[in-house]
Formats: C-alpha cells, structure tokens, sequence
C-alpha cells in the first residue's frame, strides 16, 4: 500500500504461450465441431475435449499411452457404472461406491493419468435415473475417442514438440558454470563452491533428453537421430563433470595449481585469483590438479561432441 492506494506490478515478460499450448486449443476446437456435426450436446463437447486435452502430451510415445489409458479407463467406468445399477443401491451411494472402486484400480496399476473421466462416467450412470446405461456409455466412449485421436493427430503431426534447442542451451550454459566453478574453487578463499546447480541442470536435461527420445516423426530424420547420439554422448560427460567438482568440493580447501592447469584454465578464459606457488608439490595439489585436469579435459570433450 503506498500513498492510500494498492500497487501492484504486472510483469508482461512472464506471459509465454507455448506452441502445445496452441495446439491443445486447435485440438479442442476440431475434436468439439466434430462431435458437433452429429448433434452438439454439452456432454459430448465436455467428452470431446477431455479427449483431445489427454492426447496432448510431450511425445507421441506418451501421447499413444495416455490414448490408451483413457480409453480403457472409460471401458472400465462404464462397465462399473452399468454393473452398480442393477444392483438395489441408492443413486448416490453407487456412485460413492463407484469412485473409491476407479481410484483403487488406478492406485493398484500405477497409473498416472487422473481417473476423473471414468469417474465422471460412473456418476452420471449412478445419478441420471432415464439414461440408457449402455447407449450413453457408447456414445461417451465414441466423443472421447474423437478427442483422442485428434489429438494425437495434430500432436504428432504439426510441430512435434522438439527440445533439442533446450537442451543444447543447457549444456552451454552447463560449459560456462564449469569455468564459474573452477573461478570460484580458485578465487583465493577457503570457501568451496556447490555443484547443486549443475546437478539440477543435469536432471533438467535427462528430462529434455528422454521427451526428445521418444519423438518418433522427428528421430525418423537422420540428422535428428545423430543430435540424439551426440546428445547422450554430452549427458554422459556431464555427469562425469559433476562428480569430479563434487570430488574438489569435499576437500577442506584445495591445492595449488602447476603451470600446465593454470595455461589451460587462462587460455579458457577463466579469472584465477589464487597466486599461489607451487614450489614443493604436496599429496593435496596432485590430487587437485588431477581432478582439474580431468574436468578441463572433460569440457572440451563435452564441446567437441556438442559441435558434431
């Protein structure tokens, strides 16, 4: 509060509509005139876009997993929600039956899809005493799986989603954190550096890497399935990096550097403060111009493979 009146600060910048997001919208819309060609109600519109909105996943892989899913969950909630009907149970403890019945079954298989559509399904069934169980449960599956398959067309289709320019930002950001931890384990100070940061990133990019694995239309290229191999390749000495800082990073405070590490770290372009002299080599500075040759020699294989 300033001056009597509410200030509050909007930053546009952080507005980012993203390209599934677009599509997921474009889905929605075929999937919903679809259903609309052969007589719009708003239970079949509601059908129609849960579908198109589960096919919408980050690769296809996942996109044919969610579809399947989907469609056997409904398979299910239909099967439960005509089976609780015959049987002499009020409306709505049927329908309470049949919830905590879908969610078990998708607790006991692990399945990581919501259960709201089968759900959805069997309280309808329950609640809705003139409803014909088994000409709504067709019908409802027939809409869904209109949205599906939509979905998973234009999905898999149109702009699949490519993380390769994000993973390529990672590892150089992750190149540039290398000569930022080697600046700060040599800065002249006692204070070692963290390799969270660069653990965290690592783990952002084994995410990245196995979305871009499973896109199937764009690994179909050749050229995309050599990024793919000089991809792992980077994740591999990535990690290989990390656990040689986290080696340094457990040592009370590191050694002195030879003339050989302190070129190599120059010529990299990193600021070493540390003037120390190495004039009588102790066990502490071959252990750590050990570990600091090995990840200078893992970032330039990390680059080289990055440039193939």
């Amino acid at each position: 509060m300033m001056g009597g009146k509410f200030n509050m600060r909007f930053n546009y910048k952080r507005i980012h509509i993203g390209l599934r997001t677009l599509k997921t919208a474009v889905a929605v819309i075929i999937s919903m005139i679809i259903v609309t060609s052969y007589g719009a109600t708003t239970s079949r519109l509601i059908f129609a876009m849960l579908g198109a909105m589960a096919a919408m996943e980050p690769s296809v892989k996942e996109s044919l997993e969610s579809c399947l899913t989907q469609i056997v969950g409904m398979f299910f909630g239909a099967l439960i929600g005509v089976i609780l009907l015959a049987l002499p149970l009020h409306s709505l403890l049927a329908a309470g039956i049949g919830i905590v019945f879908v969610i078990t079954l998708y607790n006991v298989f692990h399945i990581r899809f919501s259960p709201s559509l089968p759900c959805l399904i069997v309280v309808t069934l329950c609640t809705t005493p003139d409803i014909q169980p088994l000409t709504y449960a067709v019908g409802r599956f027939w809409d869904t799986a209109i949205g599906l398959s939509v979905g998973l067309l234009i999905n898999a289709l149109i702009f699949p989603y490519d993380t390769s320019q994000r993973i390529r930002s990672t590892l150089e950001c992750l190149d540039r954190e290398v000569l930022y931890f080697l600046e700060d384990m040599f800065d002249g100070d006692n204070v070692l550096p963290d390799t969270e940061k660069m653990s965290n990133m690592i783990d952002d990019m084994a995410y990245q890497l196995k979305i871009f694995s499973k896109q199937w239309l764009l690994l179909y290229r050749r050229k995309n399935r050599r990024k793919l191999e000089a991809f792992l390749i980077c994740q591999g000495k990535a990690r290989q990096l990390v656990a040689q800082m986290e080696v340094l990073c457990r040592m009370e405070y590191p050694g002195r550097l030879n003339d050989e590490n302190r070129k190599r770290l120059k010529e990299c372009g990193a600021n070493i403060k540390d003037e120390r002299v190495l004039d009588e080599v102790e066990e502490l500075d071959i252990v750590t111009n050990y570990h600091v040759a090995q990840l200078l020699t893992l970032r330039q294989d990390l680059i080289d493979a990055l440039r193939k």
